[in-house]
């Protein structure tokens, strides 16, 4: 059995590999007095893009300024996709990663990480490694989906290669006991030689997982300090090494690393938030890519409705290779063309508008706001659930966010006014949960760089629910649209930035509405006093 700890490498998705080489040192002695076999040190890349801490690249000088204790073997791994790049010679990537033989470099072990489609490719590496004395391992990426076929005929082509250990990864953490053993049965199929397995703990499976591929022959199992990886992260070091303790009869010193993790990688996890969740839960079970949940959850743009909206629309469209592109269109929920059936001009056209926010600044000067309503008589309309001024002073609530809808339905029902919405291109249970109330189908489409405002629908570049309020006031023709409640975040706030580039935007457009914020406001706009007016 051979114990690996990857949390250099793996733990680097979340810190950009900028790990301090006197934690380093230390963690290394801590691995030592744990009885692991391999310390995976980080990448080995020529990718360059942004900054990136040393482990990312792992070169031979930095690996040379460490402390390795002399029973810890290090590693490094290598992303194929490296290696198979259209217009990418292999043998001279790898002369550029690894320009050291294994008898003259303190690296002896290295991984290469492949999906499916580049494993053929990628094998020629494994001869080129092993005739420069290198240890060679191959971990196959999300294999969880592949059928028997598939994976024995994976199995069959690495068998022609001189690999030391194959490896399968539970990327997705989907994966149960009874798969893993399912997996390794079809890899044995062809496969004779030594087995590992890297578990994601999406459902709290990792350590099981683990331990069921130890039971049925693996002899490689990674692991990581407090689980420290991509997404929800891995199998926790500190808790495989006593289970292992326990089967094989072994006395590790965990003393060294339970100080560490006090010392170090708590405080690091709850800045950074690694571990699993109800969400990283429902991604390994609808098979999503884990970087979606760890993106969506570091970005505060992101509501608890926002990221169950795009899990459950990934859940339908498919996610398990992460784009960025895919998840900024997975925000956005609505089917179909653009359309509707109400025109808002109907009521609003030359009037000033009204748009009740929910920031402090309406309760705060509610009075103020009160009198002035009653005073001038503006189309009002209130946000979602905005529960403040008084009902019978609000015409129109506006809502567009199909899982904020769900959870709000009821509220919804009980409002007396009408709920502005593209109801005709909601999901079919957001409408569903709606019946029974007045509704006034206004459309609603989402597209990068876009303000369109038709006569019963729009096109925006985002589904926030100001950004519809504003169009519903500019397709009505309103005279003016006034603003409460819009106090802005602080200015270390990702939503800050998003909500002053989409108000600046909109001001940008021609022949829009004048917009005014009546109570205090962050946000770079025309701003007012309720009392004054």
């Amino acid at each position: 059995m051979k114990l690996l700890d990857c949390t250099l490498r793996d733990g680097g998705y979340y810190n950009a590999w900028n790990f301090e080489t006197g934690l380093i040192n230390e963690y290394l002695q801590a691995m030592a007095a744990l009885g692991v076999h391999y310390v995976e040190l980080g990448l080995r890349s020529l990718q360059n893009e942004g900054f990136q801490g040393p482990c990312a690249f792992t070169t031979e000088d930095f690996v040379n300024s460490l402390d390795i204790p002399e029973s810890v073997t290090p590693g490094v791994m290598i992303n194929a996709v490296e290696l198979v790049s259209k217009n990418v010679d292999l043998e001279s990537v790898l002369e550029r990663l690894l320009p050291v033989d294994a008898a003259a470099s303190r690296i002896k072990l290295v991984r290469v990480a492949c999906h499916v489609h580049e494993f053929a490719e990628a094998l020629p590496a494994s001869a080129w490694l092993k005739e420069r004395g290198f240890m060679v391992g191959f971990n196959l990426m999300q294999v969880a989906d592949r059928t028997k076929e598939e994976i024995e005929a994976l199995a069959q082509e690495a068998s022609k290669w001189p690999l030391d250990v194959l490896y399968f990864a539970d990327s997705m953490g989907s994966m149960c006991p009874a798969e893993c053993s399912q997996i390794i049965s079809w890899l044995r199929r062809h496969w004779t030689g030594a087995l590992g397995i890297h578990t994601h703990d999406n459902m709290g499976l990792a350590l099981q997982n683990s331990l069921r591929a130890l039971d049925d022959g693996a002899t490689w199992l990674d692991a990581t300090v407090t689980g420290m990886g991509r997404g929800p992260g891995n199998a926790r070091t500190e808790y495989l090494v006593l289970e292992l303790a326990e089967r094989f009869d072994l006395k590790p010193n965990i003393s060294p690393l339970m100080g560490l993790i006090q010392r170090f990688f708590l405080p690091m996890q709850q800045r950074c938030g690694w571990g699993t969740n109800t969400y990283y839960y429902l991604a390994g079970k609808y098979g999503i890519h884990p970087t979606y949940i760890q993106a969506m959850l570091a970005d505060s743009r992101y509501s608890d409705e926002d990221v169950l909206a795009v899990i459950e629309h990934l859940r339908i469209e498919g996610g398990k290779k992460y784009s960025a592109d895919t998840l900024d269109a997975a925000r956005h929920f609505y089917r179909g063309a653009p359309r509707g059936g109400w025109q808002p001009k109907s009521i609003m056209k030359g009037r000033s508008v009204l748009i009740l926010g929910s920031g402090p600044g309406v309760a705060d000067h509610r009075a103020a706001l009160e009198g002035y309503i009653r005073k001038n008589r503006p189309y009002v309309m209130a946000l979602n659930t905005q529960p403040v001024v008084a009902a019978d002073l609000i015409d129109a609530r506006v809502a567009c966010h199909p899982v904020r809808l769900l959870a709000d339905c009821v509220e919804h029902t009980r409002f007396p006014q009408p709920l502005i919405t593209p109801s005709s291109m909601l999901p079919l249970d957001v409408q569903e949960s709606l019946q029974g109330k007045e509704l006034l189908d206004f459309g609603l489409g989402v597209q990068k760089d876009t303000f369109e405002f038709s006569d019963s629908y729009c096109i925006l570049p985002s589904a926030l629910v100001i950004t519809y309020a504003l169009a519903i006031a500019n397709s009505g023709q309103a005279s003016q649209i006034f603003l409460a409640g819009f106090d802005g975040y602080s200015a270390d706030d990702p939503r800050t930035r998003e909500m002053q580039m989409l108000l600046s935007s909109y001001l940008e457009q021609e022949n829009h509405v004048r917009i005014c914020s009546i109570t205090p406001t962050r946000y770079n706009i025309p701003c007012t006093s309720v009392y004054g007016i």
